[in-house]
């Protein structure tokens, strides 16, 4: 989910709005059933935590995570090939990072 500001600027990206044709088919996790309450604060992604977003993703087409970068927000994750007629794209364009984020080392 999260590339870091290298790969933001250098490689294409979308930012992609889409509309969930079934809501009951996305599986929301609740901070409270994070096994490791530091995965919610910005760091290194672990080999637990990328373990827990593989089970979750074999067992639901669509998941939804606390967002760790925006503590009021959630990101929704899913494999586009396993949920092939799950949604509906509802508008993509072009992801822009602020250069400012990215500058030259000194």
């Amino acid at each position: 989910m999260h590339k870091g500001f290298k790969a933001l600027d250098t490689v294409p990206h979308s930012l992609t709005e889409l509309v969930v044709a079934d809501v009951a088919s996305v599986h929301v996790v609740e901070p409270s059933a994070i096994p490791n309450p530091n995965w919610l604060r910005p760091g290194a992604l672990s080999a637990g935590q990328q373990a827990f977003g593989d089970a979750l993703l074999a067992a639901h087409r669509f998941v939804v995570f606390p967002s760790v970068v925006s503590t009021h927000s959630w990101n929704l994750v899913f494999a586009a090939a396993s949920a092939p007629s799950g949604y509906a794209l509802k508008s993509q364009e072009p992801f822009a990072l602020d250069p400012r984020l990215h500058p030259p080392a000194s």
